[in-house]
C-alpha cells in the first residue's frame, strides 16, 4: 500500500522545467534515498510532497489525500509529514525545548505539560536531553541538527523528509547524524532522503533513486544499482561520489 504516490509530476520555475513527468510510490515504512547531481530535481521532489513546493502537473496523493491548493488539506499534509532541511531552521532566540514545544502547542493544541514531556521524549530519542535548556548557538552542527530531527519528531508524523541533512556539517559530525537517521530508519518510519552519503543509503535504503536533469532515470534496491548500475550517467556519478 502506498502512502505516497507521484504520477507524471511536473515543475516548473518560469520557463526551467525542474521536474519532468516524475512518478514514484513509496510504501508504508519504505525507506528511500534519493541521489543524483545538483541541480536534478532531488529537493524540488520532496518539497513537492508536503506542498512547500506546488506542481503544475500529474498528480500527487500523499496517505489518501489529494495535494491541491485546498488550505484544509494542506494542513493535513503538513501533519503528516515532517522535514529536515539542510539548515537547521531553529529559533535562535528559543531554547532547545522551547523550539521543540512550540509546533505541538500551536498547531497540536498540546497543554505546556503535554508538550514539554513529548519534547524531553524525543531529545532522549535523539540522545541529548541534556541540552534541553541551551541555545541553537551553543551547540555544534550536529547537535542543532539532531535538534531540528526530534522537532520534526514531536508533530509525530507519518512520513519524514530529508534534504540533505549532512552537507551543512563538519565532517566528523556527520555520523552523529547518521546514526539517528539509521535508528529512526529501523523503527520503521516511513523515510526518504535526499542524500550523497552513500554508506548510509546501502546500509538502510529499501530503494536507491537516480536523478538528473529532473527526470528518474535509475531506480532500485541499493545492492543491484551500486554493484551494476543500469545507467552509464549513474555509474559515473558513483564513481565520482566514491572517489571524492
Amino acid at each position: 500500500m502506498s502512502i505516497i504516490s507521484m504520477q507524471n509530476v511536473s515543475k516548473y520555475f518560469g520557463d526551467f522545467q525542474a521536474l519532468k513527468n516524475v512518478s514514484l510510490d513509496v510504501a508504508l515504512g519504505e525507506r528511500v534515498v534519493i541521489c543524483g547531481p545538483s541541480g536534478s530535481g532531488k529537493s524540488t521532489l520532496i518539497r513537492c510532497i508536503n506542498r512547500l513546493e506546488a506542481h503544475e502537473d500529474g498528480q500527487i496523493v500523499v496517505d489518501g489525500t489529494v495535494l491541491s491548493d485546498d488550505t484544509a488539506d494542506l494542513e493535513k499534509i503538513r501533519g503528516l509529514v515532517g522535514m529536515v532541511f539542510q539548515q537547521f531552521n531553529l529559533f535562535p532566540h528559543l531554547t532547545v525545548l522551547e523550539n521543540l514545544c512550540i509546533g505541538p502547542r500551536r498547531v497540536l493544541g498540546l497543554t505546556e505539560a503535554e508538550a514539554r514531556a513529548r519534547a524531553m521524549k524525543y531529545l532522549e530519542r535523539v540522545q541529548i536531553p541534556d541540552q534541553a535548556d541551551k541555545f541553537p548557538r551553543q551547540l555544534s552542527g550536529g547537535q542543532q541538527q539532531r535538534v531540528a530531527i526530534a522537532r520534526s519528531l514531536c508533530m509525530e508524523p507519518r512520513i519524514l523528509l530529508f534534504d540533505e541533512p549532512t552537507s551543512a556539517l563538519d565532517p566528523e559530525m556527520i555520523a552523529e547524524v547518521l546514526e539517528v537517521m539509521t535508528e529512526l530508519a529501523i523503527s520503521g518510519m516511513t523515510m526518504i532522503v535526499v542524500t550523497h552519503e552513500m554508506g548510509f543509503a546501502r546500509r538502510v535504503a529499501d530503494r536507491m533513486v537516480f536523478m538528473d536533469k529532473g527526470e528518474i532515470v535509475e531506480i532500485g534496491a541499493p545492492g543491484d544499482v551500486f554493484d551494476a548500475p543500469k545507467s552509464q550517467r549513474f555509474a559515473q556519478f558513483i564513481k565520482q561520489i566514491l572517489n571524492h
